[in-house]
């Protein structure tokens, strides 16, 4: 009979134990093989209690070596196994899909390749920044962007909305080699950002918890100071409002001649009637 492998990558979630949906348990689980791509070992410990062969790809990464590369590897290691006609799951730290490419990369080969692939999401950071500090995305609009992204690119900013750096302890690596960069490259990221925001306006650094028994990182500061404060690869900066949203007086009176213009018709329609 041919065994045909398939392919799932599944979001283990921010806090250990805790943020898990019961469907990516259940992956885990069934899976022949786990292949899991997270930096705690107690995260490692607690998933090689769901499955017997769960195998780390925390190794592929190394200083100085080309991050792109690692996740290549790392989608091989998982595919290779698929092609062996496996159960295969990747498990990864929070959403699958966020800030994650190997992940993105290993589904899109196997389709291609002509297996069953999927992702299954987690809780991720973006999720937890939300409670941790009460932040509604719908109430003035958030723009996300890496903090290298937003360096090395044009991007429009709106001060009036929320804007989310992630990754800005990795704030100006042009390379992908590199697990932090200087004081002197974040300060680049704060002249930046000074074309917009006022330097005594107040920033957050954001950490999510990841034990029940800790507390999320939430450290406000001026923007000046950004090149100062210590920085992780866990850390996002989120900058607040500086400005109140400006009404768009032109939308607003187009909106309003429809409005006008279908009462009417209402009314026109009542009479006939």
């Amino acid at each position: 009979m041919d065994v045909r492998g398939s392919l799932v990558c599944v979001g283990t979630g921010m806090m250990l134990g805790a943020h898990i949906g019961p469907r990516a348990r259940q992956h885990i689980e069934q899976a022949d093989v786990v292949f899991l791509a997270v930096s705690d070992p107690l995260v490692e410990l607690w998933v090689q209690g769901m499955n017997t062969d769960v195998r780390s790809l925390q190794g592929l990464y190394a200083e100085g070596k080309s991050r792109r590369d690692t996740y290549e590897e790392m989608v091989e290691s998982m595919l290779i196994e698929v092609r062996a006609g496996r159960r295969v799951c990747g498990a990864f730290y929070g959403h699958p899909g966020v800030f994650a490419l190997a992940p993105h990369l290993a589904v899109e080969l196997a389709r291609q390749e002509g297996y069953e692939a999927c992702m299954e999401p987690g809780i991720s950071a973006e999720d937890c920044l939300y409670a941790d500090l009460g932040i509604d995305p719908g109430t003035y609009g958030c723009q996300h962007y890496a903090a290298s992204q937003f360096m090395l690119y044009q991007r429009r900013i709106d001060p009036s909305a929320y804007l989310i750096l992630w990754q800005v302890g990795l704030a100006g690596d042009r390379n992908l080699r590199r697990f932090s960069t200087s004081s002197a490259e974040r300060q680049l990221l704060v002249d930046l950002l000074a074309q917009d925001y006022p330097l005594d306006h107040d920033v957050i650094a954001y950490e999510a918890a990841t034990l029940p028994i800790t507390q999320p990182r939430r450290e406000r500061f001026p923007l000046s100071a950004l090149s100062q404060v210590e920085l992780t690869l866990q850390t996002t900066l989120v900058v607040p409002p500086a400005r109140p949203m400006l009404p768009n007086q032109v939308v607003r009176g187009q909106l309003e001649m429809l409005e006008a213009k279908a009462s009417r018709a209402s009314v026109s329609v009542h009479h006939q009637q």
